[in-house]
This record gives structure tokens, sequence and C-alpha cells, in this order.
């Protein structure tokens, strides 16, 4: 195997130590940042999500509230509790876990929560701040692959990007923050022609489209930097990402592995998240 091993662990450790040393500054000023994550339903996936960002707001010392609702909780007891989230003072973040039972609506609860609380980034104002280049609170799986790119050395700025996948929640934003960080980008997807050639031209390949190892050697330019999103559970158990990792990395210059990759990024730019909005809510700037 020829390719560098992209650690998000290793990462998000250290941007979770420079969180941890902020938080603990901004607590002598008397601010705390403060999330709320609300969990409908017993979605197995769903409850280990939540645990961890519990977790996690411990761990940096953040407040935090963990709100577990009955699977049967109407969408207007849902928006009620958003409702009074977005006034409570020492909530910062609101955090509603997706997927959402079927009789709720995902999109009224996105719309509900306040923009600036809105840490996962969804709110259709916070999607059209990140389109216009306008500052906001950016979506956390798309940020976290940009942290990966620049703190492993490897900056978008004049390369070729190109994404495989376009979600709302991956594909689409982290393609425009690409274009943020000067990357020339190229957004791909099923109907794509000939999309191993298309994905073979890049100096930069992000693969987000749940597909369990699609993305074989010869559809990496040697060299390439792989940014595998994907997250599929095979047959025996077993997780793997959309890239078929042994294969792709013998051409590949950098490879994210899977799980250890973007995986732990996602939280740990929720937390800078809920700590960029705590830091507004109280006027501070730095």
């Amino acid at each position: 195997m020829s390719a560098q091993i992209i650690d998000g662990k290793k990462i998000s450790d250290e941007i979770r130590e420079e969180i941890r040393r902020e938080t603990a500054a901004l607590k002598e000023r008397g601010v705390q940042p403060g999330l709320a994550v609300v969990l409908v339903g017993e979605d197995p996936a769903s409850q280990v999500y939540v645990r961890n960002k519990a977790k996690a707001c411990e761990d940096l010392g953040f407040y935090s509230e963990v709100h577990r609702l009955p699977a049967e909780t109407s969408q207007s007891e849902l928006l009620g509790m958003i409702d009074r989230l977005n006034r409570q003072g020492n909530i910062n973040g609101i955090l509603v876990q997706l997927p959402l039972p079927k009789h709720i609506e995902e999109k009224a609860v996105i719309d509900a929560i306040s923009v600036e609380k809105d840490v996962d980034g969804f709110h259709p104002v916070s999607v059209g701040n990140l389109m216009i280049g306008d500052d906001s609170l950016l979506p956390c799986t798309p940020a976290g692959v940009i942290e990966l790119l620049k703190r492993t050395g490897q900056s978008p700025s004049g390369k070729h990007a190109v994404v495989i996948g376009r979600s709302n929640i991956v594909g689409k934003p982290v393609s425009m923050l690409l274009l943020r960080e000067n990357a020339t980008v190229t957004m791909t997807h099923s109907r794509t022609p000939d999309l191993p050639k298309v994905a073979r031209q890049a100096d930069i390949l992000v693969v987000a489209v749940g597909v369990a190892k699609l993305v074989k050697r010869d559809w990496v330019k040697p060299g390439a930097v792989v940014i595998d999103v994907g997250m599929n559970r095979l047959p025996d158990g077993k997780l793997c990402g959309d890239v078929d990792f042994g294969d792709a990395a013998e051409a590949a210059g950098w490879i994210t592995p899977v799980p250890g990759g973007v995986g732990p990024m996602t939280i740990t730019m929720l937390m800078s998240n809920t700590l960029k909005a705590a830091k507004r809510a109280n006027g501070i700037d730095r």
C-alpha cells in the first residue's frame, strides 16, 4: 500500500483539545457553551450517536441536555419543545437527531430551529449563507472534511476536487466549501456518464454515496487525496466505506480509513459549532 493514512481520530483529538482550552477560558468569563440534543423514538444507531454527543459535551466542559421523547410524540409537541429551547438562554446549540418517525415532517423541524442555534447547519438560512459565502454555522461532516485536508497539509486551493454524491447533508455543502477554499469543483452522481473517468481527474476525491466499496483503484488518479465519507455495514457485520480501501490505497497519495477517518470529525465539528454559537450569543469574537 502506497497511500498515507489520514488519521481522523488524531486530528479530531487535536481540535477537541483546542475546544477544551477555549471553553475553560470562556468559563472564566462566566460563559459555558450549552447543547441540547433531542431524540424521538428508539432508533439504535441514533441512541449511540446521542450518547456520544452527551459524552463529548461532558468531556469538553459544555452544559448539555438530552431530551428523549417517545416515538409517538406528535409534530406539534416536538415543535413546542424546539420553541422552548430556542428561548432558553443556557442553550447555544440545538440538534434534533435524524431520522425522525414517519409522521413528523423533517423540514418543519429543521426550519423551526433558530438559525443562531442551528449547530447542524441544516437550516435554509444557514445553507443560503454557505452558498453565498457569508459567515454561518457549517454542516458538521463537510466542515470536518475541510479540516482533515487542511491539517494534513493538503490545501484544496488550486486543486481539482471531484465530489461523488449530491446529498444536502454532504455532497452539496462539501462542494461549496471546497469552492470557498479555491478548489475547482466537479460534482458527480449516479447519472454522471463514465463516473470512473471523471473521478480519475481528481486531485482530491470526496466520496459520499452510501454504496459499499464503490470506488476502486482505477477510479483514483495516482497520488490523489481520497476522502471516504461512506459508512456501510457488510453482511459479516464489519464497517466499510464507499471506497474499496485496500485497492484504492494502491493508487492514492493520502486516504481516510473507515472507521477512523471522517467519522470522528463529525461530533468534534458539532462541538466547534456549539462553541462558536456560544461566543456569538455573548458578543465574544475570540
